[in-house]
């Protein structure tokens, strides 16, 4: 069997999603089994996703996906680099994907290739070394070393999901990897945009307690409702600021945290001290020198305890959330060729090697800290990573069991 994979967040799951899913398949296939790995109940911006990563999970195999597993919340609260390479790691891992595809402004993998090798150069990685050790966000220093060996062709990196897809192809050629990178042009609304298929602008929708469902497939709008009306979304930072307030102050020395320099970690052990929410902690932190998103995982990681050390950790184990017949069918086969322990029962993380259980504890630890946002108190119980099981959708488009 064919696979893809697709590195994915599906902060919810939208048109855009189902679009990208099904040019992956026309170019792969028909019979194409789709693969996604994705952030769990937090997002690379630095943020709860809105919906947990079961509900999220499952909106995307009952629109298209055979199998999704988790990208850990210590390689998704990373850097581009850190959240490409830990993907590309866990699909590599599997042993069954021939593929990695994402979407795109360019549109041209051609260009993408000749980026990606332009900015893995000795003379590009000095400058983005040089650039970092100056205290520029990754964005910039990456950037600025495009700009010095590319010349014009650097305007490749000024998009976003260019940018995310650079460090893509990147990671399949440091690591080795015989995925073979693809990309589908992007169609919509932009990635952070506030109109059309912009996952950012649903989200906001969604808070305000607006239903967006034109903008979504039928399957993923009905999984929504029903983690709405359960009383479990939508979630977001705000509506778990006191928690997060009083980790803040309760945390010791953060100069462990990732992304911690120059004294960020004790303006940030400052301001958590003295201001009321989270945005004025951030406003207060904020320099020229800084992305907000990079502050935003950094404050992130310090509720969660991660620290830069797990960041650079590549995942351990992969750990499956949801799939269907042909999902069951590819996760067989990847039990003969993975090379990384798969879970479905969470039981079984309790063998897992030293390091890899420690990093499933800390999963287990941010989930506990995850549910604290549900508007329904009868579902913020503890554990409950020690008790989900992977989602199984019997009836999607792909077969029946």
């Amino acid at each position: 069997m064919k696979a893809a994979g697709i590195i994915c967040e599906y902060n919810p799951f939208h048109l855009g999603h189902l679009r990208h899913i099904e040019k992956t398949r026309s170019a792969m296939g028909g019979d194409c089994a789709i693969v996604g790995v994705m952030s769990g109940n937090f997002v690379q911006r630095g943020d709860f996703a809105v919906f947990s990563k079961q509900a999220r999970a499952g909106m995307a195999v009952s629109c298209g996906a055979d199998l999704v597993v988790e990208l850990p919340a210590h390689c998704a609260l990373s850097s581009a680099e850190g959240f490409a390479r830990a993907s590309v790691h866990i699909l590599d891992g599997l042993g069954v994907c021939d593929a990695v595809s994402f979407g795109s402004e360019s549109g041209d993998i051609g260009a993408l290739r000749e980026a990606a090798g332009a900015i893995a150069s000795p003379e590009a990685s000095g400058i983005i070394r040089e650039g970092l050790g100056a205290g520029l966000p990754y964005a910039a220093a990456l950037q600025r070393a495009a700009d010095a060996v590319m010349g014009r062709g650097a305007e490749i990196f000024r998009s976003p999901n260019n940018l995310l897809g650079i460090e893509y192809v990147k990671a399949v050629a440091e690591l080795g990897s015989p995925l073979r990178p693809m990309t589908v042009k992007r169609a919509g609304g932009e990635h952070d945009g506030c109109a059309g298929w912009s996952a950012s602008h649903i989200r906001k929708s969604l808070l305000r307690g607006e239903r967006p469902w034109e903008l979504m497939p039928e399957g993923a709008a009905e999984a929504c409702e029903a983690e709405i009306a359960a009383g479990r979304g939508p979630v977001s930072m705000g509506r778990c600021e006191l928690a997060v307030l009083s980790r803040l102050r309760a945390a010791g020395g953060l100069a462990a945290l990732p992304g911690a320099a120059e004294g960020l970690d004790r303006r940030f052990k400052r301001y958590a001290a003295t201001e009321p929410s989270v945005d004025a902690i951030l406003e207060k932190v904020k320099t020229k020198r800084y992305a907000m998103s990079r502050l935003r995982r950094m404050l992130m990681c310090a509720c969660l305890g991660i620290a830069a050390e797990d960041t650079r950790t590549l995942p351990q184990y992969i750990r499956v959330l949801a799939l269907n017949s042909a999902g069951m069918e590819l996760l067989g086969e990847a039990r003969k060729k993975a090379r990384l322990p798969i879970i479905t029962k969470p039981a079984s993380a309790r063998r897992l090697p030293d390091r890899a259980a420690r990093l499933f504890e800390l999963e287990a630890a941010a989930t506990d800290f995850y549910v604290l946002a549900y508007q329904n108190g009868g579902e913020r119980s503890g554990g409950q990573e020690w008790r989900q099981t992977p989602v199984v959708d019997c009836y999607s488009s792909r077969g029946t069991v």
